[in-house]
Formats: C-alpha cells, sequence, structure tokens
C-alpha cells in the first residue's frame, strides 16, 4: 500500500503564491497509518505536531499512466484524511535543505476515516470539513482543488504503478494547525462523520 501526498492544491490566500505547473507529489510509508480506533500520541522527538484534512481516494484497480478522462474507473471511495507534520523538525530540515520524510511520514503520520463509497456522493462536488472539539477549523470542496482527482490520478500513475488499496491524499483546503493533547479531532464527509481522534 502507497499513500500519495499532494502539495499545494489549493490556492491559498497570501499574496505573491504562484499555482504549480503540475501536482507535487510525495509519498509517506504504510507504516505512517495509524490503526482505526488508537489515539495520536504526539511524539517526544516533536515540540510542535500540526494537522491538515484532506479528502482521501482510494484505489480499485492496478493501473499505470492512467489517462485522466479513464482514471475515474481506478478509484471507488472517499474518505477525509489527516496529514500530520512534526512542524518544528520539518522547518529545520526544510531550511538546511535536507530531505523532510521523517517530519512528514513518521509512525501514526496519517489517519483514515471510514471509506464511502463514491456512488452514494454527490459527482459535481464532494465536501469535507474537520473540526477540533467540535469546533470547525478547516474546510474543503472538491471545486477549488487546483488539480481534480482524475488529474491527479494521472499525474501520480506516470512516476509509480497504482494498485488496489493505495490511497491519494489531494492535498489541504487550509493551513496546517497546531494540536496539543487532550483535544478531539472529527472529520466529516458531506455531513457524515467519518472519524472521532483522541490526541494525546
Amino acid at each position: 500500500m502507497k499513500i500519495i501526498c499532494i502539495g499545494k492544491n489549493y490556492r491559498p490566500e497570501s499574496p505573491g503564491w504562484k499555482a504549480p505547473d503540475e501536482p507535487v507529489i510525495f509519498l509517506k510509508p504504510d507504516s505512517s497509518l495509524l490503526h482505526k480506533g488508537n489515539p495520536f500520541f504526539i511524539p517526544e522527538f516533536s515540540q510542535k505536531i500540526t494537522v491538515e484534512a484532506e479528502l482521501a481516494v482510494r484505489i480499485c484497480r492496478l493501473g499505470k499512466y492512467i489517462d485522466a478522462k479513464f482514471a475515474h474507473k481506478y478509484y471507488d471511495a472517499f474518505t477525509v484524511g489527516l496529514d500530520f507534520t512534526a512542524q518544528d523538525l520539518y522547518d529545520r530540515l526544510s531550511a538546511e535543505g535536507l530531505p523532510i520524510d521523517i517530519a512528514k511520514g513518521f509512525d501514526g503520520a496519517v489517519v483514515l476515516g471510514e471509506w464511502i463509497d463514491k456512488t452514494s456522493l454527490p459527482s459535481s462536488e464532494t465536501r469535507f470539513s474537520l473540526q477540533r472539539n467540535g469546533q470547525e477549523i478547516a474546510a474543503g470542496n472538491t471545486t477549488d482543488m487546483l488539480f481534480s482527482v482524475d488529474q491527479l490520478i494521472a499525474a501520480a500513475s506516470k512516476y509509480y504503478t497504482l494498485k488496489i488499496g493505495d490511497v491519494i491524499l489531494t492535498g489541504s483546503p487550509a493551513a496546517s494547525v497546531p494540536v496539543s493533547g487532550e483535544e478531539c479531532l472529527t472529520g466529516r464527509l458531506e455531513g457524515r462523520e467519518v472519524f472521532a481522534l483522541r490526541i494525546k
């Protein structure tokens, strides 16, 4: 199983931001996936953990060099995913020009909610949100993506063979937010709760 992550897929409000010409792609290992029902424990190696909520897509067919017009045949479900970052470690490694993999791909750095069949969701747009202790802190809509799900699948399949069970995290619509112990994060997809996660 691969967890394929997309960066810079929503246009921020900050001035001077330049949209990428093609999807920004990076990977997280399968060991970064937090097992369902477990809380997220803030790791000892970081003093600043941040989180982003993203629409997640489940791959259902083997594919390589997939044309965007056929990409809809290669995924069958959506959920909300969380992308955790050890922000202090990320900032230090970035400043030194070093790989940032350990700051993004540590154990437990990805949470996936309950999968919902795509046929039961709106075909024109899909909305998702993240709440912290009952208050919404992020919301997104697929219509706001710079690159659609089909375009992301086409782009990723140029570099990686997509396999059944692979996941694509399609990018965050909002800036990352810090998390701390004893918080509860709740993900919703089209109003349906798909996960409730305790931070320890």
